[in-house]
């Protein structure tokens, strides 16, 4: 909890993150965990921490980065696959737990050939690999972040058929233990295919997504998490105007409008608009 939160709790007013744990009790989340508040705005800010814009309740950033005081802060951890400044150090030290091709070579993400898919597919594997990228989520708790998105859950779409949605449900429930035993709340991230299995084989608690409306998938996620998705929408991608999309019934109410780099203000490309 950052020194905010604490001064409003003492002075008997509490910040979004602190009220959402009602909500958060409401939909069946474990007590003491605490999600986005209804209606969150919300900032994407993986492209670099800028102070948000005042009407901000929510805020994503790297794992690396600090939270920003006064929102509720989603802590961004690459759960499935490697992040690209991490590359050299999973083929020198940690080859195994790199998915392996027909051909022996590493699998990568083809949109994002610098991460590498991690090899969810033997409980062995999974097990360490929790140890691995589970630090990283403790790191999450002890910056004091309020919840945690793991990106790429749907990293066997890519893996040549070499892992499964069991494989990585699997998985997803060790890391989603590990968050919840650190006090952080747990979103999934994308994969709509999956229905309520996210929720009830891993235990996610709210879902951040991107690109639901372009992608016709805002109702399936809408259908497990109700109010709880945070959705993200690139300027890049729009069919007609940002208006037309936050009018849309089935549009998330908490949906934001991003340059698909994810740059800061200061930078010409930055985009940021909200419903």
């Amino acid at each position: 909890m950052t020194i905010v939160a604490a001064a409003l709790l003492l002075s008997g007013c509490a910040p979004g993150p602190v009220e959402s744990r009602e909500v958060a009790e409401v939909r069946g989340v474990a007590p003491g965990l605490a999600l986005p508040p209804p209606g969150a705005v919300h900032d994407y800010q993986l492209g670099g921490a800028y102070p948000p814009a005042a009407e901000v309740t929510a805020v994503t950033r790297d794992s690396t980065a600090q939270p920003a005081p006064g929102a509720h802060n989603v802590c961004y951890v690459n759960g499935f696959q490697s992040q690209p400044q991490d590359r050299e150090l999973w083929l020198s030290e940690r080859r195994d737990l790199v998915l392996s091709g027909p051909d022996g070579e590493p699998v990568r993400d083809p949109g994002w050939p610098e991460e590498l898919l991690l090899d969810t597919s033997t409980e062995q594997h999974r097990t360490r690999l929790a140890e691995i990228l589970g630090e990283s989520v403790s790191a999450c708790a002890d910056r004091g972040f309020d919840s945690v998105e793991l990106d790429n859950l749907d990293s066997y779409s890519r893996s040549q058929e070499l892992l499964t949605e069991e494989h990585n449900l699997a998985f997803a429930a060790l890391l989603t233990d590990r968050a919840h035993r650190a006090g952080l709340a747990v979103a999934q991230k994308n994969a709509a295919e999956l229905g309520s299995r996210g929720r009830d084989e891993a235990g996610f608690d709210f879902a951040i997504t991107e690109s639901c409306h372009r992608y016709e998938e805002c109702a399936d996620y809408a259908a497990t998490y109700g109010g709880g998705v945070l959705d993200i929408e690139y300027a890049e991608d729009l069919r007609g105007t940002f208006d037309e999309v936050c009018a849309d019934p089935a549009t998330p109410e908490s949906t934001t409008l991003r340059d698909r780099e994810l740059v800061g203000p200061d930078d010409p490309a930055h985009v940021f608009e909200h419903c």
